[in-house]
């Protein structure tokens, strides 16, 4: 291996930690400085300046980069296979894993405000992440398990809102952090599934 591509293996993982801290530290702290980000990525500060000369910057990378761990995460859930029911519950999960950048990316409207199309990483972003949803919801109507009467944007706007507020219930220690995606998945199937005249097990 050369040096160059040991230097950019390592510059990478410098870049993704530093992301990830700053979606953990501003998900809790929206006031939180670059040093807190510095501290909680375990880089000095003028390493943080290397990679992202102000929080402008930072921000608007760390927003790109959540959008492509959410997708990364649903689409390693394989949404698109295996039973409707059996999908959302593993869309659940992928989402709930993401926790962090959730509440990063929807606990302040601000923060997506300067986000624009031609900022997505590797064709991640929201649209990305929603077209993913749809499929599987109007999958789940077309085969009869989820309620074809509620509308796909309805449905798809209740699990990113469930999702959101089971991962802010845990973050604030309201609920443990295992049973966020089994509380989400029990009010979703509770309320959208069509549910069998035996014991409700459509699939």
């Amino acid at each position: 291996m050369s040096s160059a591509s040991v230097e950019s293996g390592t510059r990478g993982r410098t870049r993704r930690a530093i992301l990830g801290a700053a979606a953990e530290v501003l998900a809790r702290d929206r006031a939180a400085t670059l040093a807190d980000i510095a501290k909680a990525a375990e880089v000095g500060r003028s390493t943080l300046h290397r990679y992202f000369p102000d929080r402008d910057v930072l921000v608007k990378a760390a927003v790109a980069d959540a959008y492509l761990v959410i997708q990364q995460s649903i689409q390693d859930a394989s949404v698109d296979e295996g039973p409707p029911v059996e999908a959302l519950r593993r869309l659940v999960a992928a989402m709930v894993d993401t926790g962090d950048r959730l509440l990063f990316l929807y606990g302040d409207s601000s923060v997506l405000e300067g986000f624009e199309a031609g900022d997505e990483e590797a064709g991640a972003g929201p649209d990305s992440v929603a077209q993913m949803m749809t499929d599987l919801i109007k999958r789940g109507q077309a085969a009869g398990v989820f309620d074809p009467s509620v509308a796909v944007q309805w449905i798809q706007d209740t699990v990113w809102a469930l999702v959101y507020t089971g991962c802010d219930s845990a973050s604030r220690g309201v609920l443990p952090r295992h049973g966020v995606a089994a509380a989400v998945i029990r009010m979703l199937e509770n309320g959208i599934r069509v549910q069998s005249r035996g014991d409700g097990e459509a699939q």
